[in-house]
């Protein structure tokens, strides 16, 4: 849902401050978007994941990652993913209020409201973006999906299922619930 009549830079966004209560608020192509909070599932499957990809860089000092921070893609598109890793090299993207470039993963885990967002708008807004990884979690379909950019197109390096493994860049093998 879009909720600004006029188009604003992501300079402009950022002056907006704090969400207000109970939504998400991302700078799309110069219009501000709203999307509900997240469900339980969601909710869930962001913790789990971050629990598993905290402590393999923390052991393996590979970078950072954050939780649903607003990121600078370019002059027009702020997004938020549910996860973002800054590899050591990259760490100076990092801001105060927000990260000021893109993350070397971005991880989006679907919600029923998400399901077009995450796999269209974002997919290609993240491409442009020269996001390296993507991956994509759908906790209702027990699926864990990843992409890698190569040529400046996504290409598919992996998709699981219930219980398989699967190895994903840039990290290791994942085994899904």
């Amino acid at each position: 849902m879009v909720v600004s009549t006029a188009k604003m830079n992501a300079k402009q966004y950022f002056q907006l401050g704090e969400d207000p209560p109970g939504v998400r608020l991302e700078l799309v192509n110069g219009e501000v978007a709203v999307s509900p909070s997240p469900i339980p599932d969601h909710g869930y499957a962001v913790l789990k994941l971050s629990y598993i990809l905290v402590r393999h860089l923390e052991e393996h000092e590979l970078g950072e990652i954050y939780l649903d921070i607003d990121t600078l893609l370019d002059d027009y598109n702020v997004r938020r993913p549910d996860l973002l890793y800054y590899s050591n090299a990259r760490l100076h993207l990092i801001g105060e209020k927000h990260m000021k470039g893109p993350p070397d993963l971005a991880i989006e885990v679907i919600s029923p409201s998400s399901v077009e967002v995450d796999r269209e708008d974002k997919f290609e807004q993240y491409r442009a973006a020269k996001v390296k990884y993507y991956w994509i979690v759908d906790p209702a379909l027990q699926t864990f999906e990843g992409w890698e950019l190569r040529r400046g197109k996504y290409m598919a390096v992996g998709r699981a299922q219930g219980n398989k493994t699967i190895c994903l860049p840039p990290f290791w093998t994942w085994k899904s619930r």
